[in-house]
This record gives structure tokens, sequence and C-alpha cells, in this order.
């Protein structure tokens, strides 16, 4: 079994295990891509952008009742340099999107699209460089609701499910738009201002790129990659998952040559100053003093073996308290888990999102 490392969450879209799929597992339904490009979008640093491109991709056809409302959309948000492809594998919509599971696309209008920064959306290496606007998650929150109503026609969603960065952004949209949706599952992270050992590694990565002199402010000709490396070093550590990295690279050299394959994997393509903008989007997140506004039911699950959100930290059950129909969830590790990255490995936590979908029901 190999990895797959598919950025990070919270920070890090972060590892995604590429495994082949299960016996019976059902094919990809099909998907459509677009791109919506709205006009003159104002971010909260005042800067503004006259067109950004908003890329999306979707599964399935919106159903509307009589009043025009739409009653099946699903809205699924990828972690930090993630897209919304990183949920097209077989652990995530081989276990969700297919006949008869429980996000199947026949029957749900499921939406991946890729955020502010990120993938194929609007991002500072498209040309501006360090002089894209200075987005946060509430921009990016901004958008993704602007994406769904304007260039979409979605006006209600049935689901907001978010990993690691989209776990945050699922509480923004909670606290932000609190009748927009019928449940919330937010996967890995915490309803809180990232500090501690969580925003330490983030200014690590962010300080390495700033310092390299190779960054030269932003205007690189090459990548800096002494400050790539050093970014790519936390984020191996900040997504790895001791057991299940133990027992398959079980011996120095296992996991010496993985670490080499893992470099030249990731090296190629990394842009510095996207990840800069990546890690710093969360420097003002904070939920936490408006979590009471959120209305729809929750089911917020984290992992046991989580690095950038560990369990005995006890903020996770603290917070949960504050919302009026929240439930959370602290999976135990197995050898099912993935560290951080269980986020994306639905055979984990999909009963728990079958329970979330029944009490939501109408």
């Amino acid at each position: 079994m190999r990895f797959f490392l598919r950025f990070f969450p919270c920070v890090l879209a972060l590892f995604l295990f590429h495994e082949m799929p299960a016996a019976g597992q059902a094919a990809q339904p099909a998907t459509t891509e677009g791109d919506f490009v709205a006009k003159n979008v104002q971010f909260r640093s005042g800067e503004s952008l006259p067109e950004p491109r908003l890329h999306y991709t979707t599964l399935g056809k919106p159903a509307r009742n009589a009043q025009g409302r739409v009653t099946n959309a699903v809205l699924i948000l990828h972690g930090t340099g993630g897209t919304g492809h990183q949920f097209l594998t077989p652990v995530f919509a081989g276990e969700l999107f297919g006949p008869g599971q429980l996000l199947d696309a026949s029957r749900y209008y499921i939406i991946l699209p890729d955020g502010i920064g990120h993938g194929k959306s609007s991002k500072p290496s498209d040309g501006l460089h360090a002089h894209f606007p200075q987005y946060d998650y509430d921009d990016m929150v901004a958008a993704h609701h602007l994406l769904l109503t304007e260039g979409l026609g979605v006006n209600h969603l049935r689901l907001v499910m978010g990993t690691s960065m989209g776990c945050m952004h699922s509480f923004v949209w909670g606290e932000t738009y609190p009748d927009f949706m019928d449940a919330l599952m937010p996967l890995a992270c915490l309803p809180v201002q990232i500090a501690g050992r969580n925003r330490m590694w983030r200014k690590m990565v962010m300080d390495a790129i700033r310092n390299d002199p190779e960054w030269k402010g932003g205007e690189y000709s090459a990548e800096p990659q002494e400050a790539l490396r050093t970014a790519l070093d936390l984020l191996l550590i900040a997504g790895s998952a001791p057991l299940y990295m133990q027992k398959t690279l079980a011996t120095r050299d296992t996991a010496d040559k993985y670490l080499d394959d893992y470099f030249k994997t990731r090296l190629e393509g990394l842009d510095a100053n996207d990840l800069l903008y990546h890690v710093n989007a969360s420097r003002n997140y904070d939920p936490s003093p408006q979590l009471e506004k959120i209305a729809a039911p929750m089911m917020y699950i984290n992992s046991a073996d989580d690095f950038i959100n560990p369990p005995e930290l006890g903020i996770a059950e603290r917070e949960i308290k504050k919302v009026k129909n929240g439930r959370f969830l602290l999976l135990p590790i197995t050898d099912e888990t993935r560290g951080h990255g269980t986020h994306t490995r639905a055979v984990v936590w999909k009963r728990y999102l079958a329970e979330l979908l029944e009490k939501s029901a109408h």
C-alpha cells in the first residue's frame, strides 16, 4: 500500500491514503466541471478582484420543491492546499456517491468547489503573486455562497460537509448563513482560534517561505526550494498517522524511501506564494464566540490520532456544548484511521453521516 498526500487541513488537506477500491465498490458517477466568474468581489482586507474565477465540480442535478427551493444540494469543502477533486477518490466518492449509497449522485446534487486561492479558482500564481488579495476564511465562505447563489442557482443546502480547512469553513457557514442548510458535518478541526502548536507549525511554514532569500517578496523566477523543502517537512509531520506509518513503513529503508519519494512527488508543481496564502488564510479564524448562532443539526467528528487536533486538548467537547443541535464524536485509533487524513476515509465515519441525514430529514 502506498501513500498519496493530498495537502493539509486545517491546513493540510493532508494525507489521503491512496487505496484500491474494495470489491463490489460502485463506479464513480459522471462529473461536470465549470467556472463562475464573479464581478468586483471585495475582500475583508479592503482589497478586491474585478473578475475572480470560482471553479467547481458537480455530480447529479438539483431538485426543487413547489416553492422553488433546492432540496438536494450537498456542499463538500476541501482542506488547505486541496481541491474539490480530492473527494473523487475510492475512499470517499467510492463509499458515498454511488447507487444506493448515502449521497447517491442520482438523488443528490453534489457540489465540490475549489476555494479561492486553490485549484482552478483564482490564486496568486495566476499572475498577481504576492499582490493577490490577502483572503481569509470568511472571504472563502463568502465566495462559496456567491458561487452557489449566483453561479449555480442554489438557494438552499441539504448538507454542508467539510474536511480540515473545510471543517473550519463548515463552522463559518453555520454561523454566517444559519438558515441556508439542513445539516452540518465538520470533519477534523477545532472551532476556536488557531493557537498553541497548531499555530506554531503554521507560522514555521510561513516564516520558511518569507525568510528564504529566493522568495524575493513573492517575485521569484524559480521556486525557493529550501523554503518548500522545510514546508513539506512540517506538512508531513502534521499529517502523519503514527500507527499506520509504523505498520506500513516498518523498516528504516522503507521509511527513507517513502520520504525520498514524497519530496520528488510533492515538490513538482508546488508554488510558494500559493502555499503561503493557503496557510495564512487561517490567521483570524475563530468561530467560538458565535457558535450559538448555528441552528442546523451538526455531527462533528475528529480522530484520536490527529496531530493537528489532538484530543487531549478537550476543546471540541467544550465548544460543542454551545451548538444547540450539535454532537461531537471522537473516533478511536484503529487500523482504519489515518491521523488527520481520517477525514477523507468515509468508511470510518459514514454511519454517523447516515444518522445526521436521518435526524435532519424534513
